[in-house]
């Protein structure tokens, strides 16, 4: 410092205090406080407007310990079956696309996908400077294995559906192309499936590779790599643990993620209570009640699936009559429903496009709320009549008809409680109620195949692209179709054609919401309740939104951009 400055600084001193000195000590202490409170209120008007245009930036570091119940076996993309193997590939594997926070697919592993006018070749770009956790390149060898295992019917994939008659071409080290028999809009959410290292599989005969120790100590080219396998005495795998993934495009923030497995919800309950593990998404709605709010969020996310009543007028000459279905959809509150066999979770609906999945019409706006005498009102204005015994009747085809349906579901907790509470709500208008159960295979076999109901409790998995094609196109009134209510409307066909074939979005969701507008006016099935995804997340934890996600283990999809940790720094800052 030089002397000058020295001096001036010393001159400010000096004539400060040889003004003190000369005032009276009343008069020293009155100034003294005034300077005091000057020199506070500056230095909290500063701080305050530091801290309005600080803005906090997630920063790397911290751990999330998972708690799931179930034990993967198949962390591999191709068999995947479970919820944890599910979770644990979403983690691992990365594929071509991927959804991002606002839920729509975009490019992951491909640097960039077109496709031709006719709406049936794909030609993709695969970025060149992707690695696997083991350190070598993924090329499009390894991308082409990958649909190759899909394809393989010794194999048995669970995907192989979505790939039959696809046929796919290397056109270089870092291009393909993937060309359909017919175009189909929807097909891209495909895209998503993780790749597998050819390298580490092609060596192996097709029936061994359900056994290999690839499947359950994996390696693919997702945020996080597998760094430890933890086992029990019986050599079960108890916990896996991951790390950030160096190499990585996605650089997450988050360094850890542990998944620890639980034989049961009691488990985990108690493991929440412990605060041993940060999140799950394990537990039954019944049990969301147990979570401590003050230490976990309780976070929820529709699912693209509708539960339905769905009819079969070939076997009910009452069920062909209109006013019967518009009465029986009348009767039941669906918020009441929804309360009774979900605690809460789930969204009530009219619409079979499941709320949030398309731009179509809110449908929870136009759910009717249960009324016994609107329901009433609806048969007598469509001729029945009510007897002395509180029963309906009507005269059709010069046949007296008595109000009778019989329900069809599965033996599950869920449709036995859904089952159950309509059938109570229909008998207090005065229908006759038969309720029939079956386990899952003999109700695919025996009933659902040979359409051998009356009406059928059931869920539909419309996916993320609202694809109602399988499920209401008339040319699927047939097993193996899944036009299970035999529905046959030539504008709908129409509509769910254009959904699948046309280029333009806009387009394709006008077509959609004409179709969905039809079926919801024909009423060939009384669509109930859209169920939610519930996740239990410490507050600890900040997480993308979980918009659109097609199945609970896409909770995942962002988990790069999550974070524990954050800076408060000025915005010049952060945006470096």
């Amino acid at each position: 410092m030089d002397v000058s400055h020295k001096k001036r600084r010393f001159s400010f001193a000096h004539t400060y205090f040889s003004f003190l000195q000369k005032r009276k000590t009343s008069d020293k202490l009155i100034f003294s406080l005034a300077v005091i409170a000057v020199v506070t209120s500056s230095l909290f008007a500063l701080y305050r407007a530091n801290a309005l245009f600080l803005t906090s930036v997630p920063t790397q570091g911290g751990t999330i310990v998972e708690g799931i119940v179930g034990t993967p076996r198949f962390v591999n993309p191709v068999l995947a079956i479970s919820r944890a193997d599910h979770d644990m590939v979403e983690l691992v594997y990365s594929g071509l696309m991927k959804i991002d926070e606002a839920g729509n697919l975009v490019p992951d592993l491909a640097e960039s996908i077109a496709l031709s006018e006719d709406g049936k070749t794909y030609t993709i770009k695969i970025r060149e400077d992707v690695r696997f956790h083991n350190g070598t390149h993924l090329t499009v060898k390894d991308v082409l294995y990958t649909v190759g295992l899909i394809q393989n019917p010794d194999l048995k994939s669970p995907l192989r559906g979505n790939w039959d008659g696809v046929v796919y071409e290397e056109i270089g080290e870092h291009e393909l192309t993937i060309t359909l028999q017919e175009p189909y809009a929807p097909f891209m959410e495909n895209l998503t499936v993780g790749i597998l290292p050819r390298e580490l599989w092609d060596e192996l005969p097709t029936e061994q590779i359900p056994f290999s120790q690839n499947n359950t100590e994996p390696i693919g080219t997702g945020p996080y790599r597998v760094t430890d396998v933890l086992r029990n005495k019986s050599g079960l795998i108890n916990a896996y643990k991951l790390s950030a993934f160096e190499d990585s495009n996605q650089n997450p923030n988050i360094n850890t993620v542990v998944f620890n497995f639980y034989q049961n919800e009691e488990e985990l309950i108690e493991a929440l209570k412990n605060r041993a593990i940060a999140s799950t998404p394990s537990l039954s709605p019944e049990n969301v009640a147990l979570v401590d709010t003050n230490t976990y969020n309780v976070i929820e996310a529709p699912l693209p699936r509708t539960f339905a009543l769905y009819f079969n007028q070939n076997k009910s000459a009452a069920l062909r009559d209109a006013s019967v279905r518009r009465a029986l959809n009348a009767a039941i509150d669906k918020q009441a429903l929804v309360d009774a066999v979900l605690s809460g979770y789930g969204i009530p609906t009219d619409s079979p496009v499941p709320e949030g999945f398309a731009q179509v019409k809110s449908s929870s706006s136009t759910v009717q709320k249960g009324a016994t005498e609107t329901a009433e009102e609806i048969l007598t204005s469509g001729g029945w009549n009510k007897t002395e015994q509180g029963t309906w009747e009507k005269e059709i085809d010069k046949e007296k008809v008595v109000l009778s349906v019989s329900i069809t579901t599965a033996n599950t907790a869920l449709f036995d409680k859904t089952a159950t509470h309509i059938a109570e709500v229909w008998k207090q208008l005065g229908v006759d109620v038969h309720v029939a159960q079956f386990e899952q295979a003999d109700l695919v076999q025996a009933i659902i195949r040979p359409r051998d109901f009356e009406m059928l409790l059931y869920g539909a998995d419309i996916g993320r692209q609202s694809d109602l094609y399988p499920f209401w196109h008339s040319s699927q009134k047939n097993d193996p179709g899944l036009n299970i209510a035999q529905y046959t409307n030539i504008d709908v066909d129409a509509h769910l054609e254009k959904v699948r074939t046309e280029k333009d979005a806009d387009l394709r969701n006008q077509a959609l919401t004409d179709a969905a507008a039809i079926i919801i006016e024909e009423l060939p099935a009384i669509f109930l309740y859209v169920p939610t995804f519930v996740y239990v997340l410490d507050k600890d934890v900040t997480a993308t939104p979980l918009t659109r996600i097609s199945k609970p283990s896409e909770r995942f999809a962002n988990i790069s951009k999550w974070h524990t940790r954050s800076n408060n720094l000025w915005p010049i800052f952060s945006n470096n």
